[in-house]
């Protein structure tokens, strides 16, 4: 089943020096005929990669690759098949997937790199799935020096990054923290005071992305909650939208949903007095709270498993669901560190690309320094603070053009 092409027809494994040390790994790229995936192949291909394509369609993933007037070895396998991605894996490979839902197909794909030793990063914007994975594989993963960073793009490495630095500077005092996630326009006058609408939320997303947040919002999600007496701060179930969070910038007020993040996941690991957790979605602009009252109102509904299903079968039935988001989309994400009485610390705040272009960067460049000879990464399933420490982050996102903003240089604009 397996159809490898490579320049001298063999398997382009590693590169390796005398006595087998390994010198390179290999990198292979799931989804690369995707909106998402072709973003990664061409940061790739700009960094002087050739990766593995994988997928189920062999001359679709062939003729993408003699667009770009290259060679590259292209496998053709059942992307949800533990049997076929564990013959294909190997301990030297990262792995890069961008095929979603990930809820519905992307647990071979983890749990076969999990096993086999691998490195694995994914562009997967549902928390649900990111928890997944820490849970089933977090030991399997460290026992086979496998690193696993789920969520590895918009979804939801500023809100990691941004967080980590508003605690840093907030220090020991810091308990709480709350992070948004917003989208801007360029060409709009000051992109920092850009407020979203519900119009910019279907404009700037594929039909891919729509689905999966009608998906993620049928599915139970989590938070990360402050104690209560005899109970420490822990994960708890908590769906999707059950609050609504405020965040001021600039002199600009933006409301966000609650949403699960790989923050309630990463950032308590390395930050370990946090006692909450808040990450929130504020594509919507004014139309936040009016989604998040009618989301509570169909929760109920939403508890079968049949309507769950009719819903995300709808979601991608919708008109547009073909079109490419528009080109002048921005992104903005704001984290707001807090002491125990809820005062405030420290805010930070970061803009970068629209978030599929942010994705495509973000994962070639994890992928390119998990591949590299001196590459050190920590064992297990971990955020992407806890994955390359908090300053290579931060120069990592500073590539991919997530950059931080002063607000009181916005303010003075």
């Amino acid at each position: 089943m397996n159809d490898f092409r490579s320049v001298d027809g063999r398997r382009d494994h590693t590169l390796r020096k005398a006595g087998g040390a390994v010198e390179k790994r290999r990198i292979v790229l799931l989804g690369a005929t995707g909106y998402t995936g072709r973003r990664v192949l061409r940061e790739l291909l700009a960094r002087g990669e050739k990766p593995t394509l994988i997928g189920r369609n062999r001359t679709k993933m062939l003729t993408l690759a003699d667009s770009y007037e290259t060679e590259l070895s292209v496998a053709e396998v059942d992307v949800t098949s533990m049997a076929d991605l564990s013959r294909l894996l190997e301990p030297n490979d990262v792995v890069v997937s961008t095929v979603g839902p990930f809820m519905q197909l992307g647990t071979a794909t983890v749990t076969a790199a999990a096993l086999a030793g691998a490195h694995y990063f994914d562009s997967t914007g549902e928390g649900t799935f990111a928890r997944r994975v820490l849970l089933e594989l977090d030991s399997v993963a460290a026992a086979r020096g496998a690193t696993l960073v789920p969520a590895f793009g918009y979804d939801y490495v500023p809100g990691n990054l941004a967080g980590a630095l508003a605690l840093t500077r907030a220090g020991e005092r810091a308990r709480h923290v709350e992070i948004g996630y917003f989208v801007t326009r360029s060409g709009h006058g000051d992109e920092l005071l850009y407020r979203s609408t519900l119009r910019d939320a279907y404009t700037l997303s594929t039909g891919g992305t729509r689905q999966t947040l009608v998906g993620a919002a049928a599915e139970d999600g989590f938070a990360y909650r402050p104690p209560r007496p005899g109970v420490p701060s822990r994960l708890v179930d908590e769906r999707a939208a059950k609050r609504v969070r405020t965040f001021r910038y600039a002199g600009v007020k933006r409301a966000a949903m609650t949403v699960p993040g790989s923050e309630h996941l990463g950032l308590p690991e390395i930050f370990p007095q946090l006692e909450s957790v808040e990450v929130g979605l504020g594509w919507l602009g004014r139309w936040t709270r009016p989604v998040q009252i009618a989301a509570t109102l169909q929760a109920p509904l939403l508890r079968s498993a049949k309507v769950r299903a009719a819903v995300t079968r709808l979601s991608g039935r919708l008109p547009g669901a073909q079109r490419e988001p528009d080109s002048d989309g921005r992104s903005l994400v704001i984290a707001v560190a807090r002491d125990d009485s809820g005062r405030h610390l420290a805010r930070t705040a970061l803009t970068g690309p629209d978030p599929y272009e942010m994705t495509g960067s973000l994962l070639a460049w994890g992928a390119v320094r998990a591949a590299a000879q001196d590459a050190v990464l920590k064992p297990g399933v971990h955020g992407p603070v806890a994955a390359f420490g908090l300053e290579t982050l931060r120069l990592g996102a500073a590539e991919a053009g997530v950059h931080e903003v002063d607000e009181a240089s916005a303010r003075r604009r």
